[in-house]
């Protein structure tokens, strides 16, 4: 086998530095004209004493995080901060579940507009808004690209006019730039809303530490950031002890990048466009060869990815063309020797070029295809081991939270708690011990406008704050107004058919959802504040009989209309995902928690397959969610119902959504309904927790949700004697 030629580093480091150096100082000046002011300007030292000193009186204050128009997954996020208790969230609303938009770039109008009418009915307003503050520290992160584009050239000039990742686009920095005059004009405030800029990696990984169940004590937690890219670089390593954080590492590099490495093979192998696609291929992995010593890509393969000194990770420039021109020819000749030629812009979602895992039986390349993913997938667990084994050698760390947009690979997850077990420690670290990790519900960018305003809180002095257990679950419930105001629609029929708000009256809404799934229904249930995030967790989620071999091709085919590569996930009590999984003692902290936000792949015990096909991936796993009753009483009682109709308190759980954005409203859930022909029926909870349901009218109307209320309600009628 011929290795391919090795080329790590850019071209012209010296010009690329050079020209950092002097873009970082234009854009400071530059921006803060323009209301965008760094930490440790006087402006942010100013707010930042001005909130330490309102908290030290006793007073609640609020902290509005800015996801900005110009990079991927815009938003806006508000923490309430008191002395006492620390941050809080409020809200985190994501601009595409308002515009149906998927990752969106735009700016967030909708979502503002949201936070401001949350403001409103907490009987506050705009001007209690202590300080807004941005996602990305911009002169660094503009001042970063510029050294990008400066590190290949000329080739990497093109950089100035094509995308250069998910999340950056040179074009669009404008939309950036202007976003302080365009937040006043909304808001109706005159000039400018100043800015506070914070560090895009400070922000991940200081929430997801002070999110985590990891105590604040003497011993040390180690945290991760591996993500597409941040403001400086694409990997960073942080420490953090007392509840105090530190960085101790950044790779100061957007392309020797784990995201960017599998974004653009899943995307030109795969077939499906940026932010899309790496989800999909690290499921269509689980159908390939997953062995490294037969896999017929791994060998070759692995080379794109150079493991170097201290955990680094470097792009071999000689195969990969993605530091020049991700875009339209994004690999050197000795990639496309090892995997072919890449599919274009053009083709993506192209029926033709999709990977389908359904083809395999007809179509001579598919074998070939997935194994191509699940080199990709082990490439990428090597690389993700070999930062990790670093981190916890220099900090001595058993605990460790993994944050950025590659924590979504939910099985390279699991396969740090399976490498880092007690023989490592022993070797590693000369002690008993194993790996406990923690991944947050957001690691991604959806979370970041979160992340920056807990931050800031802890600059002035905030306590850290509770930890999470719950699905961050925030916002608004859904009134009763708007929902009947959404089930007007001609062509959706509808009653009312139950009340929560007791606990009789919730045990019997659980009751009926479980008697439907037994039947093979497949049902909706939309209640409470959204979750955040890219998983639905039980209140805007569909689920479906995990039992039932033919669930997962009705879903995918008649429900969601997507490929049979996608998994459906395990929905289970703890008992139950105790009883079908492996749960790593790693992932143990505060009763499993690690398990509850879908984040965390788990091997099926054997028999899981018999019992719940429908939730057992191909490669014997799930990614699973487990549910406690005080985060979410109707689905905990929803699984407890069905452990008592079908024997297992287990339930397929996807997302409430149709090739889009999770459904955020009411009418987008009847809207969801309306685009699903396989959906049965929406139950949809109010506020003051009347219960609706919701299901196709007209010609459309298959009689099975009123024929089975009709059975359900007749079952529970109490015998006259």
């Amino acid at each position: 086998m011929e290795t391919p030629a090795i080329r790590i580093g850019p071209r012209h480091p010296v010009i690329a530095r050079t020209g950092y150096r002097l873009a970082r100082r234009f854009f400071e000046w530059w921006l803060a004209h323009a209301g965008f002011h760094r930490l440790g300007s006087e402006f942010a030292n100013g707010a930042i004493a001005s909130i330490k000193q309102r908290l030290l009186r006793g007073e609640t204050v609020y902290v509005a995080g800015l996801g900005t128009p110009g990079t991927h997954n815009t938003g806006i996020a508000l923490i309430e901060i008191t002395q006492a208790a620390g941050p809080r969230i409020i809200v985190n609303n994501e601009e595409e579940r308002f515009s149906g938009n998927k990752h969106t770039t735009d700016y967030p109008q909708a979502s503002i507009d949201a936070l401001v009418e949350m403001l409103r009915q907490m009987g506050r307003s705009i001007d209690d808004i202590a300080a807004f503050v941005t996602t990305w520290d911009y002169p660094v992160f503009i001042a970063t690209m510029i050294r990008t584009v400066l590190e290949e050239a000329p080739a990497s000039l093109k950089l100035l006019s094509l995308p250069i990742g998910p999340a950056i686009d040179l074009r669009r920095m404008d939309l950036a730039r202007r976003t302080s005059r365009k937040l006043a004009r909304q808001l109706g405030l005159s000039g400018l809303v100043p800015l506070i800029t914070m560090p895009h990696h400070d922000n991940h990984a200081w929430f997801s530490f002070a999110a985590s169940p990891f105590a604040d004590d003497a011993e040390t937690v180690a945290i991760a950031v591996i993500d597409g890219t941040g403001d400086q670089g694409s990997i960073s390593h942080y420490v953090a002890k007392d509840g105090e954080m530190r960085q101790l590492y950044c790779n100061d590099s957007v392309f020797d990048s784990l995201g960017a490495f599998y974004t653009l093979i899943s995307s030109t192998q795969g077939g499906w466009t940026w932010l899309s696609s790496e989800g999909r291929y690290m499921g269509a992995a689980a159908w390939g060869d997953m062995n490294r010593a037969s896999n017929p890509y791994y060998a070759r393969l692995k080379q794109v990815l150079q493991l170097g000194p201290d955990g680094e990770i470097k792009l071999n420039r000689a195969m990969a063309n993605w530091c020049c021109d991700p875009y339209d020819n994004p690999y050197h000749a000795s990639l496309i020797e090892i995997l072919g030629p890449p599919l274009k812009p053009e083709q993506m979602w192209n029926p033709d070029a999709v990977l389908r895992v359904e083809d395999i039986h007809h179509r001579p390349d598919t074998r070939d295809r997935l194994d191509k993913a699940a080199a990709t997938q082990l490439v990428l667990e090597d690389a993700l081991i070999h930062v990790v084994d670093h981190l916890l050698r220099i900090t001595g760390a058993r605990r460790l939270v993994l944050t950025g947009g590659v924590a979504l690979n939910a099985l390279g997850s699991m396969r740090l708690l399976e490498h880092f077990d007690e023989a490592w420690f022993l070797n590693a670290q000369g002690r008993k011990a194993r790996l406990h990790l923690w991944v947050p519900p957001v690691p991604s960018d959806p979370g970041v406008p979160i992340g920056a305003a807990w931050r800031l809180a802890h600059l002035a002095g905030a306590p850290r704050g509770a930890a999470m257990t719950h699905a961050f679950y925030c916002g608004l419930a859904p009134t009763h107004t708007e929902i009947t105001s959404a089930l007007a629609a001609d062509d959706i029929a509808s009653q009312r058919i139950g009340d929560i708000s007791t606990a009789d009256g919730r045990e019997a809404i659980a009751d009926l959802m479980a008697f439907m799934v037994a039947q093979d229904g497949v049902i909706a249930l939309y209640q409470g504040a959204a979750e955040t995030g890219p998983r639905a967790l039980g209140h805007r989620s569909i689920f479906a009989n995990p039992c039932d071999q033919e669930t997962r091709e009705r879903l995918n085919e008649r429900v969601k209309y997507r490929e049979a590569v996608r998994p459906l996930a395990p929905m289970a009590t703890l008992e139950a995902a105790q009883e079908f999984f492996e749960l790593e003692e790693g992932a143990s902290d505060a009763d499993y928690n690690a398990y509850n936000y879908m984040v965390l792949t788990a091997h099926s015990k054997p028999h899981a397959r018999e019992r719940i096909p429908a939730v057992i991936h191909a490669d014997g796993t799930g990614r699973l969610q487990i549910v406690r009753e005080q985060d979410d009483p109707l689905t905990y009682a929803y699984l407890k119902a069905l452990g008592r109709r079908i024997g297992v308190e287990v339930s397929v759980n996807t997302s409430f959504n149709v090739a889009g954005p999770i459904a955020q409203t009411p009418g987008q859930a009847i809207d969801t309904l309306r685009r699903s022909k396989g959906l049965d029926v929406v139950l949809l909870v109010a506020d003051d927790g009347a219960v609706y349901g919701a299901w196709h009218g007209g010609i459309r109307d298959s009689g099975r949700f009123t024929g089975w209320l009709s059975e359900w309600k007749a079952a529970r009628r109490p015998v006259k004697p």
